[in-house]
């Protein structure tokens, strides 16, 4: 065991087994020769042995079966939900889940990591637990449809029937809810586990391997929501409830539970973790009283209790991750059901042309997200050098001055789209191709910036945590609740908001484009100005 640490004893052996390991503690296990690590401070511990890149590289695939669902739950949920009779206002609401599972699970959860005793390590056990729920909640809202129609929504098949069908929408948002906690219970997990294992690596290599994960499950996800023929493959997954655009949806899900199986698998077995030592409760290091098994579980107090010991410069990266995240939040979860509305002029709760051309509409918006993704995956290896030429800071500031422009440019092709009908946006059910192609471009465009969002706050993050002695966990689950905060102002605002101006999400998108400039201002000034050589790789993507 200990020739597989790579570590070598110093100072010689202390009573009770104790070793003094290059400034770390470790514990024999049982009295044999067995030695595991026990953090004496909340620093992250280093894996096994040094990790070649191209392990680390297979060590973060959980990050792409993990985006492939959710790529699949942003640019179909918000439409689909809408089918089953929860109103486009009303929509919005369903995704609270997503901060309230980000407040609490999240910061528990990379709490518990880092405290974790599991002789698989601190972060696996959290991963499959996690991605295992992910696949439950899949098919739960994959056969939502088939479930309702079994509790007696409507007995009339669903190429007549487009009324509201209630147990359906209930059962759906259930598992969007499952869905959505399991999510942030893998997420940072299994971004403190890249920090973990990138040792000289260095953590922004780590981001740029995981964001380019993300890109790929995105992809894929994306490309599979803009199919149209899951139905002809698989005819079996259509039925009385289920028609065509519903076998779709079911589909794409059930494929995404194999990719994440066996991106799951592969993390498993090739992310090797140094598990730390079952400790007793007056057992002392440093001349630290380690503090005891019920007070490292005692739940949400302590996490929230352990933001006191948060790096410095962390409050100021948390006010400029959440203005950042309120300019997104609103182009995220409309994104496709603009296209489906104010580019293509659909209802889905309309006419049957109005549906087909929603439809189209959001087969579209996926298309353009699918080309968002390979932007976003090759920006991802433009951004360790630009951190290095510019500094992380600067990078931060850059798009979100990018995103400015792009929601101002969203808002002008939506009213560019409205301008020549003078009725609701439901009235018209064609599409222009110039208004179209404009808003594929800006789909595209946005990849670069949403690299940056993906890798740059994480790589800062983990950077001062590294900095202060680790603590990976804790720090990424914190960061999170500066991501949620946004999303629950812009859940329970987009609905009256946009009801309140009568023009579909062309308000909300101003709002996010005036919001990205006052970040882009705000986050000039307090970020934290962290040394450009913190970001070197390995010869990531080519980059030394």
């Amino acid at each position: 065991m200990e020739a597989a640490l790579g570590i070598k004893m110093q100072n010689g052996e202390r009573e009770g087994g104790e070793v003094e390991l290059a400034g770390r503690s470790a514990i024999k296990s049982g009295g044999g020769s067995d030695i595991c690590l026990v953090e004496s401070t909340a620093g992250g511990l280093p894996p096994a042995k040094p990790i070649s890149l191209t392990m680390l590289i297979f060590a973060c695939m959980v990050a792409g079966g993990v985006q492939y669902g959710w790529a699949l739950q942003l640019s179909l949920l918000t439409p689909y939900v809408q089918t089953l009779g929860i109103s486009h206002a009303l929509s919005s609401l369903m995704w609270l889940c997503g901060p309230i599972a980000g407040f609490i699970v999240q910061p528990l959860v990379g709490l518990w990591s880092d405290r974790c005793y599991s002789r698989f390590g601190r972060r696996r056990p959290f991963i499959l637990a996690g991605c295992l729920l992910i696949c439950v909640a899949v098919v739960i809202i994959g056969f939502s449809s088939d479930i309702g129609y079994a509790l007696g929504d409507t007995k009339e098949h669903c190429s007549v029937y487009h009324g509201a069908r209630w147990h359906a929408a209930i059962i759906f948002v259930v598992g969007f809810w499952i869905l959505d906690f399991s999510n942030n219970a893998v997420q940072g997990p299994a971004r403190a586990l890249m920090a973990d294992l990138s040792g000289h690596h260095g953590c922004n290599a780590a981001n740029a391997i995981f964001c380019s994960w993300m890109a790929f499950g995105n992809i894929l996800g994306y490309s599979s929501g803009s199919t149209n023929d899951w139905h002809k493959w698989f005819p079996f997954l259509m039925s009385k409830a289920c028609c065509e655009d519903c076998a779709n949806l079911k589909g794409a899900f059930l494929i995404a539970v194999v990719v994440l199986l066996i991106c799951l698998s592969v993390t498993i077995i090739v992310a090797r973790e140094v598990p730390l030592c079952q400790v007793n409760a007056n057992l002392q290091l440093n001349g630290d009283q380690v503090k005891n098994e019920d007070e490292q579980r005692s739940g949400i107090f302590s996490a929230f209790k352990s933001f006191k010991n948060l790096p410095p410069g962390m409050p100021s990266v948390l006010l400029v991750t959440s203005l950042t995240w309120l300019s997104w939040f609103p182009f995220i979860l409309y994104d496709t059901d603009w296209m489906g509305r104010e580019v293509y002029h659909g209802n889905p709760n309309g006419s049957q042309a109005q549906i087909d051309a929603y439809d189209r509409g959001v087969r579209q918006g996926a298309f353009g997200l699918l080309l968002n993704s390979i932007v976003l995956g090759i920006g991802s290896f433009m951004i360790e050098p630009l951190c290095r030429k510019l500094s992380a800071r600067i990078v931060w500031v850059m798009s979100n001055f990018i995103m400015c422009v792009a929601m101002a440019a969203t808002a002008i092709i939506s009213t560019w789209s409205l301008h020549d009908y003078h009725g609701s946006v439901q009235d018209v059910i064609t599409a222009d191709g110039h208004v179209k192609a404009a808003a594929l471009v800006l789909f595209a465009s946005l990849g670069f910036p949403l690299a940056i969002l993906f890798s740059v706050p994480f790589a800062v993050t983990a950077q001062l945590a590294k900095n202060e002695g680790g603590g990976q966990g804790l720090c990424i689950g914190v960061l999170n609740i500066s991501i949620v905060v946004p999303q629950v102002i812009v859940a329970l605002g987009a609905g009256p908001w946009d009801a309140l101006f009568g023009k579909g999400n062309i308000p909300a998108f101003a709002l996010a484009s005036a919001v990205a400039f006052v970040c882009g201002v705000v986050g000039f000034f307090l970020l934290p100005k962290l040394s450009r050589n913190n970001f070197r790789t390995s010869g990531v993507g080519g980059f030394h």
